[in-house]
């Protein structure tokens, strides 16, 4: 395994926990201020914000070591 793989894995990692957030954010921001909003609008992005959580669950998963190895 390249030294610089884990590394690249966390950076990965650290970006998509922030776009996470970021749409977290907006889409409670949507939601508290204008609660009338572009519903479709609001599940769009919270279907990128699924898409996201899914893959920092991936990238996780690649960061753990398999403990049977």
């Amino acid at each position: 395994m390249d030294n610089n793989e884990p590394r690249s894995l966390s950076a990965q990692l650290l970006i998509l926990k922030t776009q996470h957030r970021a749409l977290d954010q907006e889409i409670h921001h949507l939601q508290s201020e204008y609660p009338h909003s572009d519903q479709l609008y609001l599940q769009r992005l919270k279907r990128q914000k699924l898409r996201i959580k899914e893959n920092i669950l991936v990238l996780q998963s690649m960061l753990i070591p398999d403990l049977n190895a």
